[in-house]
């Protein structure tokens, strides 16, 4: 079996996976075919792929020949006129906002595995990419906010006076939440959450930081790390008390998305026309809307004395640790679909497996991308 690993489009610095997790894949008689720079932005040149036991190809070549193709982002329509059919497509595809995309790809005989669709079980927390570069993002949220911030982030003491620790206030206690309140209580903030599942409020407190409490929250536990549409009578409680706190805030964090649907606004206009002069936002759910409205992916927008920072890429500002962890989950999923003997063992009896499958045998497989697409 031939496994392939692009490179990424000039937006993205990670890569699949580095050389160190090549020889597991060699040891079990596969050939490993790596297109030329693949590792470069993420500090993993092609002689070290090559020491480790894989061939510098052309992506021509690894297309025409690969039998899994290993990527983060899509392939190009360019690059599918190369493949050939039956091809396992194994990256991060947001099927669930790219059905058109998806079905293109079940017609040219794709199977495809999109790792953002990977059922949240505990057997699959080694495999869970969402969580490995969601712990970045809430990371390098913080530090970015510490950078744009025009306050310091602990309290001094000076003999020219005292400086007040800044106000953090983080919307959404996942793993990314979770690491941004790690990250900002290290840095000496004051940090208060807010998340409509009570059952976090103890590792919130556990790191040091303030709960904020909003009676009447539908359970969102089961929702895989996600939000889920609240009743409007909770939402307009919910709105009542972020505004108040979002009113003292020096910084505000939010990542709170749902699957397959726009991000919910939790920070209206409103609100921003309350909030500090020199106040910031960080959206990590930039990518889907945003959970302002103000928000633009990719951009810093200044909205009266407000900077809102929309970033659904910083895992890609720490390429060298965000593909080493982005490559183990990539390769313990291998473990699922691949054979003792190095062979494709597509077992579709596991519940991994196919909850992550979305194309296969000519058609979408996977019941939640299908109901999204009203099939």
């Amino acid at each position: 079996m031939i496994i392939g690993i692009l490179r990424e489009p000039s937006i993205e610095t990670r890569v699949s996976l580095i050389p160190e997790h090549i020889k597991v894949l060699t040891k079990q008689n596969i050939q490993v075919l790596v297109e030329h720079n693949c590792g470069i932005l993420a500090f993993a040149p092609d002689n070290l792929y090559n020491e480790q036991g894989a061939l510098l190809s052309t992506r021509d070549e690894i297309l025409k020949n690969a039998d899994v193709l290993l990527t983060i982002n899509s392939l190009s329509n360019e690059d599918l006129k190369s493949v050939k059919k039956n091809t396992i497509v194994l990256g991060v595809y947001s099927p669930l906002g790219n059905l058109n995309l998806m079905q293109d790809w079940s017609q040219k005989g794709l199977t495809t595995f999109s790792m953002d669709m990977l059922p949240r079980t505990t057997r699959a927390q080694s495999m869970d990419i969402l969580s490995s570069q969601a712990n970045i993002a809430g990371y390098k949220a913080v530090l970015l906010a510490a950078m744009q911030l025009p306050k310091y982030f602990p309290m001094f003491m000076t003999a020219a006076g005292s400086i007040a620790p800044a106000k953090v206030m983080i919307l959404g206690a996942g793993v990314a939440g979770l690491q941004a309140i790690a990250t900002a209580k290290r840095l000496g903030a004051v940090v208060e959450v807010f998340d409509t599942r009570p059952a976090v409020k103890e590792e919130v407190m556990s790191l040091g930081a303030k709960f904020i409490e909003v009676e009447g929250a539908l359970d969102a536990s089961n929702a895989g790390g996600y939000a889920v549409v609240q009743t409007e009578e909770y939402l307009q409680k919910q709105r009542e008390k972020i505004a108040d706190v979002a009113s003292k805030a020096d910084v505000i964090i939010t990542t709170a998305q749902i699957p397959g649907k726009k991000a919910p606004i939790l920070l209206p206009d409103a609100i921003l026309d309350n909030m500090k002069p020199g106040s910031l936002i960080i959206d990590l759910a930039s990518a889907t809307g945003g959970n302002t409205s103000q928000t633009k992916d990719l951009e810093t927008v200044r909205y009266k004395n407000v900077t809102i920072i929309g970033n659904s890429n910083l895992p890609a500002t720490m390429p060298s640790d965000a593909s080493k962890l982005y490559g183990k989950n990539i390769l313990n999923f291998l473990q699922l679909i691949i054979g003792t003997d190095g062979s494709l063992n597509l077992n579709f009896e596991d519940d991994l497996v196919k909850g992550t499958c979305i194309t296969h045998n000519g058609e979408i497989c996977n019941n939640r991308v299908k109901e999204i697409a009203g099939m």
